[in-house]
């Protein structure tokens, strides 16, 4: 049976790995969306390295993990946000300000709540980690 919902997968599949304390998660299937998300969540120094395998069905993503992630989840629906909105949005999914990130959809790329709100930008919510 295929996946539905490749991000909600991914989400789950970080969050049982940090659980257990491993050092390393593969998520299967992968996609363009779930990389840059991925990139987001490297950028914000909350993974280490990823790489993608192409296996020639879907393919898989190699993720080195840093023991940072304490809780991640997807919103569903994806939720459209204006630039006003970030703060209603944080008090709703992150557990304190300042603490973690929400993961956006912009016309610029997948980005973080607070590089979105630094170009003044909204767009879609995608998922939530802190």
């Amino acid at each position: 049976m295929p996946v539905t919902n490749i991000l909600a997968n991914l989400f789950a599949s970080l969050q049982n790995a940090e659980m257990r304390r491993k050092k390393e998660c593969m998520v299967i299937p992968a996609s363009n969306l779930a990389s840059e998300v991925m990139r987001v969540l490297q950028k914000k120094r909350y993974i280490g390295e990823f790489e993608f395998i192409d296996d020639g069905v879907s393919g898989k993503l190699r993720v080195q993990l840093l023991g940072r992630i304490n809780r991640c989840g997807v919103i569903t629906p994806r939720f459209p946000i204006k630039t006003r909105e970030y703060t209603k949005w944080e008090s709703r999914y992150l557990p304190a300000v300042g603490v973690g990130m929400l993961i956006i959809s912009t016309s610029e790329g997948v980005l973080s709540h607070s590089e979105a709100q630094e170009k003044n930008i909204g767009g879609r919510l995608l998922g939530y980690v802190y």
